[in-house]
Order: structure tokens, then sequence, then C-alpha cells
């Protein structure tokens, strides 16, 4: 047994090294003096960089995050109530929507993204910030969707039987007792779809237009010119934020579940 812990311990770290290696290495070269792969000296010229003189950069991360909530918002509200609707009763065609409504989990990006662009083109939508967020609103439902049912599978179908044997009626039900009782996935599936619009780049590349570029389009655009050292800058703050956000939802989340 002590072998046994000693190679699962000796996997965990090297595991764990090849995840958080590379976050390191590009924190610790956003203080390079240099733009070249090699350590020249301490310097915070590329953050000077970053807040002074990236007036483009601070638009795409902008627009990502106005898409992000956006999306993400909207996802989780419509996912939510449609899973709750899906679980909660029997309908004619509901295996068949559950089926449909996860295809977009189970299809090539690409696919979706070129389907989008034909669907907004027959339209005649403008490609902008909007029909970004119209598509991932498309593509993160499924996500919230599966999480939030995975969370109603869990608890006791017997409080809803007692709401409804105290007089609740269904609103009732749904506002106070299953909401409630689901938070913890509802919070995980807006996670989810927020992590999922912030770092798209296949579907966003598609139907974005002019003016709309999103962080990940922006430094696959610098890409043919060489990318600025403030990208990792950039990085190590979101590293960072992510870090705080992470450990201040986790404390989020327990609170829910202990409630």
């Amino acid at each position: 047994m002590k072998a046994r812990h000693r190679i699962s311990l000796i996997f965990f770290i090297i595991v764990q090294i090849f995840f958080y290696a590379p976050l390191a290495v590009l924190a610790l070269f956003s203080f390079n003096g240099s733009k070249a792969m090699s350590w020249t000296g301490f310097s915070l010229q590329w953050y000077t960089m970053l807040f002074f003189h990236s007036p483009d950069l601070w638009r795409a991360v902008e627009n990502s995050i106005v898409v992000a909530l956006s999306s993400s918002v909207t996802a989780t509200s419509i996912g939510t109530l449609a899973a709750v609707g899906i679980y909660w009763h029997n309908f004619r065609l509901k295996r068949y929507l559950q089926v449909i409504t996860f295809l977009p989990i189970i299809l090539p990006e690409i696919i979706i993204g070129v389907s989008l662009l034909i669907f907004f083109t027959a339209l005649h939508l403008r490609l902008s910030l909007v029909t970004i967020i119209l598509a991932h609103i498309t593509f993160n439902i499924p996500f919230v969707l599966l999480i939030v049912t995975a969370r109603l599978e869990e608890f006791d179908h017997s409080i809803i039987e007692a709401a409804y044997d105290l007089g609740a009626r269904e609103i009732d039900v749904l506002t106070r007792v299953i909401i409630p009782i689901s938070m913890p996935g509802i919070l995980s599936g807006f996670l989810l779809a927020l992590t999922l619009s912030l770092e798209d780049f296949v579907i966003t590349f598609f139907v974005a237009g002019p003016g709309s570029s999103t962080l990940p389009l922006y430094v696959y655009s610098m890409i043919r010119f060489g990318v600025s050292p403030a990208i990792n800058a950039l990085s190590a703050i979101i590293i960072a934020a992510t870090m705080v956000f992470a450990f201040s939802t986790r404390n989020l989340y327990n609170y829910l579940i202990q409630r």
C-alpha cells in the first residue's frame, strides 16, 4: 500500500508540473527585460506597455468580458429553466429534445461556426459583438443544461412533494425549492460557460465582424508580426485574478452545499 501511495503521489506531482510549469514560466517571463526567451534581468516594461501603450489590446479584453458575461448569464438562465422543464415534466418529444440539445457538445466547433455564419447571413445580421454573443449563448446552453440536470438528479424528490402538500404553487416550488437546491449546479454551469466563452476562438472567428475582436482573435492576429511580451503580462494578471476568483467561488460553493 505504501508503494502504491508513493507511485500515485509521484504521478500526481508530474501531472501538476505538466499543468502549471508553463503558467509559471509565462508569469516569470512577463518580468523579463527582453523579448528573447532567455532571462536578461528583472523589468516592469511589459506591464508599462500593457497599461499605457496597448489600447487595442484592452479593447479586445473589454469585448471578451462583455461577450463572456452577457452570454454566460443568458445561457445559464435559459439552460437552468430548460433543465428543470425537461427533467420534471414528461412530454412526447422529451427524448428527442434531449438528444438535439446535446448535439452542440458533440459537433466540432468549426461546423457550429460555419452553420451560425450561414444562419446570420441568411437573416441579414451584421457580424458584430451581438452575433458573437448569440453564438456563445448557443454553444453554452447545452453545458449549463447538462450540469444543472446532473444536480437535479441528486436531491430528494420528496421535498418537492412536501412543498406541494403544504400548498405551494408551481412558481413557489421553482423559486423557493428547486432553484435554491440547484444553485451549486447553476453556479458551476455559469462558471463553465464563462470559461468557454472567454477562451473560444474557432466559433468566434466565423461570427466576428470588424471592430469586434475578442482577446483570442487579437492574439491570433498578432502571430503574423510576433506576439508582444505585453501578452505575457496580461496573461499573468489573468492567472492571478483567476486564482483569486476560483478560491472565492470555492468558498461560495461550499457555503451553498452546506445550506
